[in-house]
């Protein structure tokens, strides 16, 4: 009874803090590297936080390793909500499963909710002969084609891998930190394409700079409903990529619920809403219930996923 007593008295300070949350300002970390549509949009959510919870949201960025860095930080974070990330499932499903030792994983975390969809593509320069993803596989068996990617193991690099699984033509990857460096590079002709999220790119789309040939979603991207899904061309190569938010493993309920909530109207404020649709970010709201059922399928699937694919940890 008395060790009961004493546990019950060393949580009351935690569950009073809980309740008074927030009381200072909360970090969202986004773990990639600034100019991303995610910096945009994470801005615009953290922006809804601090008006509706009354503390300020500083929004930052720790890239590297295609998430991991940052996500570590958040995992390593006290569970009182103050350090959030804000991230596709990369370092949280896929990364366990391709680097030996990571140290971390979905046990790491509480999901709070899911906010979009990062629809992944391929994309050449604007000049580029290449005008489809057939056209680009048929290229690769008369030459070696150089791509860039957001990072090893990022989910766009993992739609190639797909390409190459399915048609068996292999590419030359180069891995950046983050997409704005790879399509710099592609742009300036130095790379034969990109594998990046859509949005990221939709300013050199728009301005017809590069060229969308191909997304790896299940279905088109309503910002460019002429480019057909990789699987619509013929190539079985489907990837895709939820973003959302988490906070450190064992974080109370009842903050766990006020961002939960936070969460769920954010992605629904009208200033939110614009900013999303002006980096052609499909908005895919998902409870907390839903998404961490959906972050604990898609870290099983990797398993089995990767496996197929040959890949194996590093």
């Amino acid at each position: 009874m008395r060790r009961l007593l004493l546990a019950l008295g060393l949580l009351a300070p935690f569950a009073a803090q809980a309740q008074n949350f927030p009381d200072r300002p909360i970090t969202v970390v986004l773990p990639y590297a600034p100019g991303s549509a995610s910096d945009a949009y994470g801005r615009a959510l953290g922006e809804h936080f601090t008006r509706i919870m009354g503390q300020p949201v500083v929004v930052t960025n720790r890239d590297g390793g295609s998430g991991v860095v940052g996500m570590r930080f958040v995992a390593q974070s006290a569970p009182d909500g103050y350090t959030l990330g804000l991230t596709p499932v990369t370092p949280v499903a896929v990364q366990p499963h391709m680097v030996r030792n990571l140290g971390i994983g979905p046990d790491s975390f509480a999901p709070v909710c899911g906010t979009n969809e990062n629809i992944i593509g391929i994309l050449v320069r604007a000049d580029s002969d290449i005008r489809d993803l057939p056209g680009l596989v048929a290229a690769g068996r008369q030459r070696s084609l150089t791509f860039g990617s957001p990072g090893p193991n990022s989910l766009p690099q993992l739609g190639v891998v797909r390409v190459t699984k399915a048609t068996g033509v292999e590419f030359t990857h180069i891995p950046f930190r983050g997409d704005p460096p790879h399509l710099n590079e592609l742009v300036a002709g130095r790379l034969d394409f990109s594998a990046a999220v859509v949005a990221s790119a939709s300013g050199l789309i728009d301005g017809d700079r590069v060229r969308l040939i191909a997304v790896f979603s299940a279905r088109r991207h309503p910002d460019y409903p002429n480019v057909p899904t990789a699987r619509e061309q013929g190539i079985d190569a489907e990837q895709l990529s939820q973003v959302g938010i988490y906070a450190p493993r064992g974080t109370p309920e009842p903050v766990m619920a006020r961002l939960e909530e936070a969460c769920r109207t954010g992605v629904e404020d009208a200033n939110f809403r614009r900013v999303a649709a002006a980096q052609r970010v499909p908005v895919n709201y998902m409870s907390r219930a839903d998404f961490t059922a959906m972050v604990q399928r898609e870290y099983e699937a990797y398993g089995r996923i990767l496996r197929d694919l040959g890949v194996r940890p590093e």
